[in-house]
């Protein structure tokens, strides 16, 4: 037999955040402990799924809702999801909505319903690597657009206006953002509703983090600025919830019912194909969003503090600034280095046994390198990899 080559779609696919761990699994092996800030993964550091989420997932499958769901997901989650939509965010003119297996599969199958081989949709960079992995799966091409580091990490919207072409379908907008920690102001979102009404694109807009704001402001919702313009609004259980291994997630369809109605079509092919998302666990998703949990206040109180930490800790250290977070939790340091961003990571990595991710593997403007942090652990073991960090930095840089 003939060596079993893969589709040449595969060749590009790259997500640096899962791809840094084969690194330090072998640094790991050498016996070095490992300092990670390099998963958006709360539970694998002090924070918990609620317990009244398990306590109703729990009852879920024990009342046997282990079979297949409808589609798109149960009633109660739909609605649920819909209540909260108008309700506390003011999107207007909701079309459909859809319960998927993590925001990750909402997006994949939205962005495929939309682009033909040659399309391309506007990518934030930096952004979530997840929107560049899913490029050559679709055949489409690579268009990116810069945030504003000078501006808190806003969009750039002369350079997304710069970036359109006649085979631009749409606009990725991560509010508030993975990696940068940015929440957008609603003037820039404003002008993305302008740029999209204007050029005729559809608004991709992930709002997985909107609960996790950091300076006591309110998330603003890009689709509540616009009956206007097709948007569609990714979420989840994932991270404001505290729950990103049990995978639920969900698309919201809003903007003109007649100009979108065939691309809904085209999405609910695809959402019917794969049968459904996991179905005991959409029990969580009304409690969830009704209010049940009691866990956001602590988690906020602690990111906040993290977050602090992380900003003064970096901005002292030698050849490193860095950009205040304002949700999420991440932060993505500037670096003044003589190597490109992922040999440091590694050389980091290899001496101290703190783990980032390089800033190429999220983009950045040409010239520039940087690195992702994730500020979920301890107050302590910040300290310890953020001492670790100077240490290496006075050494080398």
């Amino acid at each position: 037999m003939k060596n079993l080559k893969p589709a040449e779609r595969t060749n590009n696919i790259e997500y640096a955040i899962r791809d840094i761990v084969v690194v330090a699994d072998r640094v790991k092996a050498t016996g070095k402990k490992i300092l990670p800030l390099n998963i958006g993964d709360p539970c694998k550091f002090d924070f918990k799924t609620p317990p009244e989420l398990i306590e109703i997932v729990t009852k879920a499958m024990m009342d046997n809702n282990n079979g297949y769901s409808p589609s798109s997901g149960i009633d109660d989650a739909v609605e649920a999801i819909r209540k909260e939509a108008v309700e506390l965010k003011g999107i207007k003119n909701i079309q459909n909505i859809f319960i998927t297996t993590g925001a990750s599969e909402a997006i994949e199958i939205c962005m495929t319903s939309l682009v033909n081989r040659g399309e391309n949709i506007l990518i934030p960079s930096p952004g979530y690597p997840l929107y560049s992995a899913i490029v050559p799966k679709i055949e489409s091409t690579f268009n990116t657009y810069y945030l504003k580091e000078e501006n808190n990490w806003q969009p750039d919207i002369d350079d997304i206006v710069s970036k359109i072409n006649d085979k631009t379908r749409g606009i990725v907008i991560i509010n508030p953002n993975n990696p940068t920690g940015a929440v957008y102001s609603k003037e820039i979102l404003m002008e993305v509703v302008e740029v999209a009404k204007k050029y005729n694109l559809v608004i991709f807009a992930d709002e997985i983090y909107d609960k996790l704001i950091l300076n006591g402001t309110k998330n603003v919702s890009i689709a509540s600025l616009t009956d206007e313009v097709p948007v569609v609004t990714f979420n989840g259980l994932s991270k404001s919830f505290l729950a990103p291994g049990w995978r639920i997630g969900w698309a919201i369809v809003s903007g003109p019912e007649r100009e979108i109605a065939d691309y809904i079509e085209g999405a609910q092919r695809i959402v019917r194909a794969r049968l459904s998302a996991n179905h005991p666990l959409q029990y969580a998703i009304k409690p969830a969003l009704e209010g049940v949990c009691n866990h956001m206040p602590e988690t906020l109180q602690k990111l906040k503090e993290r977050g602090e930490i992380t900003t003064k800790r970096l901005n002292s250290i030698k050849n490193i600034s860095c950009v205040a977070p304002a949700g999420s939790f991440y932060a993505f340091p500037k670096i003044n280095i003589p190597i490109d961003d992922k040999q440091w990571v590694i050389k980091l990595l290899e001496e101290t046994g703190v783990l980032c991710v390089h800033g190429s593997g999220f983009g950045q403007r040409e010239g520039t390198k940087h690195f992702r942090v994730v500020f979920l652990p301890h107050n302590d073991v910040l300290n310890q990899a953020y001492d670790k960090i100077e240490e290496f930095m006075n050494k080398y840089f």
